[in-house]
């Protein structure tokens, strides 16, 4: 048998980024014909989709662990990396996406709606993207940068417009069967339904789904029996129905205590106060039914419920119930604000944000927090110092020198550029901005100079070679 599942701890991983490839192009009598390093392919995504044929997150449960394929690395000959396939999960509508801490990221509801969980790494540039005028010949790339990576939980929370509430085997299952074409499992004892079951009513002009919630008992709230983990499948219902069984075999139970214990658990949980409530006495069918039926209606209208006697076997009082469900149901679904047209929401960055900060940390460290600059050392190569230098040209750009003097930042104090876990800390100097002033001009390969007349070439030969023989005949190797 199928097991139920509808709350999970998922960890979802984005591709990485492939990197960018540093290539020269060379083909017979042109052995250097210019950067030809291709860029890396972008990491895949992790994307949940509402998918109506799934109803479970059970899959999800036995395999919690999810991470989508990394972009390939570019490639010589302008040839860039493929990028990361994305993965597509499949979810039931009403899966809310929530984070480690509860705050809730997303609420997944209608056919084909889609939440990016993870997003992929974009790949690094290959040396052909980075050359410009001034950087005829980069001998770097850029790095792919990490996917992103975190721990969601997905709660799934049952839509539909009614939903049935009582104790285990109050005749709920039986009567979705009968209103609708759902085929629960139906047996006399406790805890008969296992997860919440769903049917389509017609009633007239309107359709609603109604859904059979499992029994509750006292301390549902709080976790006991199965209510708990099922009170939330009540939040997205219009109206609450109230299954009393006046036919109970059980004598410490009656149908007015029953009702006190359920509102009880059901304003403990909370949230669901504004909901309308309908009670149906059911199983009027049989005499003893009907009599305790009798008995107990005035007090219950007296309390302000409409009051349905109905029967499951007998179909007594089916119709009248539908309908008055459907008038309920037509009116929610009025009384809630039409959808406006999707818009284009336009947010202009303040005019005084660099998109970076600078701070002095207790321990004397600056640590600059930005998201170029952070995605800007992920993707460098700390190994060739061209490329050190190109990030270092960037930053200046970016303005991160200026603030960190601002910052009263002075030679050799520490700089951390990332978040405590994976910052990159280096001994800050202010000539750093200046560039690899130490390497030369950055990015250009005196290789790709125009060649000099052959003449020039003769005559610096020919000063190599007296400036090397002068050196031999004042060498004594004996001192």
């Amino acid at each position: 048998m199928t097991t139920f599942v509808d709350r999970v701890e998922l960890h979802v991983a984005a591709g990485n980024g492939g990197h960018g490839c540093a290539s020269v192009h060379r083909e017979k009598f042109k052995p250097l014909g210019g950067p030809d390093g291709g860029n890396g392919g972008r990491g895949g995504d992790v994307t949940l989709v509402v998918d109506q044929s799934v109803t479970t997150l059970l899959e999800y449960h036995h395999s919690p662990h999810r991470k989508a394929t990394n972009g390939k690395p570019g490639e010589g000959g302008n040839r860039s990396g493929k990028d990361g396939t994305d993965l597509v999960l499949p979810v039931p509508d009403g899966t809310v996406v929530l984070d480690k801490r509860g705050n809730v990221l997303a609420d997944l509801v209608g056919e084909g709606t889609t939440y990016v969980a993870a997003q992929g790494g974009r790949g690094g540039l290959g040396n052909a993207a980075l050359a410009s005028a001034r950087r005829k010949a980069p001998g770097f790339a850029l790095l792919g940068v990490p996917g992103e990576s975190q721990d969601i939980v997905l709660e799934l929370k049952t839509v539909a417009d009614v939903a049935l509430v009582g104790y285990p085997s109050a005749g709920k299952s039986s009567l979705i069967s009968v209103l609708s074409a759902a085929k629960p499992k139906i047996a006399d004892y406790p805890f008969t339904t296992l997860v919440p079951n769903l049917g389509v009513v017609t009633a007239g002009a309107t359709v609603y789904t109604i859904a059979d919630v499992p029994g509750l008992i006292p301390g549902a709230s709080q976790g006991k029996g199965l209510g708990l983990e099922f009170l939330r499948h009540v939040e997205r219902c219009s109206v609450l129905v109230h299954v009393l069984d006046t036919a109970t075999l059980e004598s410490e139970r009656d149908p007015l205590t029953d009702l006190d214990v359920i509102e009880a658990e059901l304003k403990e949980y909370g949230g669901l106060e504004n909901r309308p409530r309908i009670v149906v006495l059911n199983k009027v069918d049989i005499p003893d039914g009907k009599d305790l039926a009798d008995i107990i209606r005035p007090e219950l209208e007296a309390r302000g419920y409409q009051i349905f006697e109905v029967s499951a076997v007998s179909r007594h009082g089916l119709k009248e119930l539908s309908y008055a469900l459907a008038g309920i149901v037509a009116e929610a679904r009025a009384a809630k604000p039409k959808e406006e047209a999707t818009r284009i929401v336009i947010r202009p960055k303040a005019v005084d944000d660099a998109g970076f900060t600078v701070t002095l940390e207790e321990d004397g460290l600056y640590r600059v927090r930005g998201e170029k600059p952070e995605r800007w050392v992920r993707q460098t190569d700390f190994s060739n110092d061209e490329a050190v230098g190109y990030l270092a040209d960037r930053l200046n750009r970016l303005g991160v020198e200026e603030e960190l003097m601002k910052a009263g930042a002075r030679a050799g104090d520490g700089v951390a550029i990332g978040s405590e876990e994976d910052a990159v800390v280096f001994d800050w100097e202010p000539s750093m901005a200046a560039g690899a002033e130490m390497l030369g001009r950055r990015g250009e390969d005196h290789r790709f100079e125009a060649p000099r007349p052959a003449a020039q070439r003769r005559r610096e030969r020919d000063a190599e070679r007296d400036e090397a023989a002068q050196e031999y005949e004042g060498f004594n190797p004996f001192g």
